[in-house]
């Protein structure tokens, strides 16, 4: 990687970066990303440009305000050896302080949109309507919905990514027990009756693949669940039957929101309402109404089922579908071992690599999992319109890490020329695609700050905008923060 940025710095352009914590800085653009090439422009009219966060990654304040503990505050607090630097989200980037200053710097950067998601515990401490609405959460959020929106940024509200409360995980085990989708349900009409006259776009659930994986499979992020022969440092939990069950009632619950919305509050409010995945096979049961057939072969009575009714309400429910592309990887048949121990991480006998005949299929970002492959985003938004009709699609997450490398001065950690690189390549994959009758209406990248990457601490970097959490949080826009604001001009 050091190579390929020595050769994008033999040709630059020069442009004067917007206010940047203490003062103004000097941008050194690759002339090869010229917006001349590629810019707003290329995209149809309408097209959303915008950046996206999570509550617990972003605001901080964790037990501020009335807000409830969440499983992450809980995880990282009991457990902070599951975190790569011991760290948490207790203050994070402080966003809960600082939004308007956030609010500042995607306006100077000129995008037109901020997807954010709602913390679940700071607007019900214990995630029910019966223990009473936090008035200090709601504020918060109205707050900061007013703040983009008199600034001209277009809010996208995430009702659930991955901040349960603890309240709820403790009383009858969270996403396990059906009871959640009923108070998920009522959660999420008390979002739309308090936002819903500002906020046009909403998202039920983030990523509940991932969620499942790592939270009920490998136990490897909240709640930490597994099974024992699979992870010893798991809190409890069966690797081969929770995350089937937890990816029940998400559907459910997805369903049952997006049912409260459509009935009683779409028509008035004229929003609409869809889910964030990050591909593999939550689609099916949305489209079709039922799990797919591989699954019910592979999975056999640990599948649980649909009733016909069950099924009616999930099917077709959404009015877009949001897709987080990060990378590609290669997949073959995976051998089964009959005397192995079932798992939801082998059911699907499907083996990853990042490589075929020992050729990575890209060069590798930080993240061991994150491999850089722009192409792949034209490839799985062409899978989706032939698989399932052309859907409306957002992108809703799409970014590059690097490593936090204390060893370097502030003007060389700001200098993310690998950064511009990934979001220009995808963006005209992007723009291929569209071109190719693909129904995308929007990207946001990931993410517009750096923050707290989940079990990775604050040991990885997404951030357009470097944040110094040595020297009080300061915001520092990165060269990628201007060439997007170029490429926006």
């Amino acid at each position: 990687m050091a190579m390929r940025l020595q050769s994008l710095l033999l040709g630059v352009l020069l442009l004067t970066g917007f206010a940047a914590g203490d003062g103004k800085t000097t941008a050194v653009i690759p002339s090869r990303y010229s917006s001349a090439s590629l810019n707003r422009s290329s995209f149809p009219s309408g097209f959303v440009f915008g950046s996206a966060s999570a509550s617990y990654q972003y605001e901080g304040a964790w037990d501020e305000g009335g807000k409830g503990p969440s499983i992450w505050d809980n995880f990282t607090h009991q457990y902070p050896e599951k975190v790569i630097d011991g760290s948490n989200g207790d203050v994070a980037d402080d966003q809960y302080h600082r939004y308007k200053e956030d609010v500042k710097i995607m306006k100077d950067m000129g995008l037109d949109a901020y997807r954010f998601s709602i913390s679940w515990s700071r607007l019900l401490p214990n995630g029910k309507l019966s223990g009473g609405v936090n008035k200090e959460g709601v504020q918060y959020y109205n707050n900061l919905i007013n703040e983009l929106l008199n600034k001209g940024v277009t809010p996208y509200a995430t009702i659930f990514h991955w901040d349960l409360p603890q309240a709820l995980e403790e009383e009858y085990g969270g996403f396990l027990n059906r009871q959640i989708v009923n108070h998920f349900r009522d959660y999420a009409e008390l979002c739309f009756k308090l936002f819903g006259d500002r906020v046009k776009h909403w998202i039920t659930l983030n990523e509940p693949y991932t969620f499942i994986t790592f939270g009920y499979a490998s136990g490897e992020l909240a709640p930490g669940r597994c099974s024992a022969w699979q992870n010893l440092n798991c809190t409890g939990g069966d690797s081969a039957t929770e995350p089937y069950i937890v990816a029940h009632h998400f559907l459910l619950a997805h369903a049952h929101a997006v049912k409260v919305y459509k009935t009683k509050y779409q028509a008035s409010q004229e929003g609409v309402i869809g889910i964030t995945l990050a591909t593999n096979w939550f689609m099916e049961p949305l489209t079709s109404g039922q799990y797919p057939h591989s699954m019910q072969v592979l999975v056999k009575e640990r599948l649980p089922k649909f009733t016909q009714e069950e099924s009616k309400l999930i099917k077709g429910s959404f009015d877009f579908v949001g897709m987080n592309y990060y990378t590609t990887h290669y997949s073959s048949d995976q051998p089964h071992n009959n005397s192995a121990n079932a798992s939801f991480l082998t059911d699907a006998r499907v083996f990853e690599s990042t490589e075929l005949n020992g050729v990575p299929i890209g060069p590798p970002a930080a993240s061991s999992w994150l491999v850089i492959y722009p192409k792949g985003i034209r490839e799985i938004l062409l899978y989706a319109k032939h698989k399932y009709n052309n859907p409306l699609i957002y992108i809703t997450e799409n970014g590059l890490d690097e490593f936090d490398d204390p060893t370097l001065s502030l003007p060389q950690s700001l200098n993310d020329t690998h950064r511009i690189d990934y979001h220009y390549h995808h963006l005209d994959y992007l723009r291929k695609a569209i071109n190719d009758g693909v129904n995308v209406k929007g990207y946001f990248a990931w993410s517009l700050l750096d923050n707290f990457e989940w079990a990775s601490g604050y040991t990885l970097r997404f951030g357009f905008v470097y944040i110094d959490y040595n020297d009080g949080l300061k915001r520092h826009p990165k060269l990628s923060a201007s060439w997007f604001k170029c490429f926006l001009g």
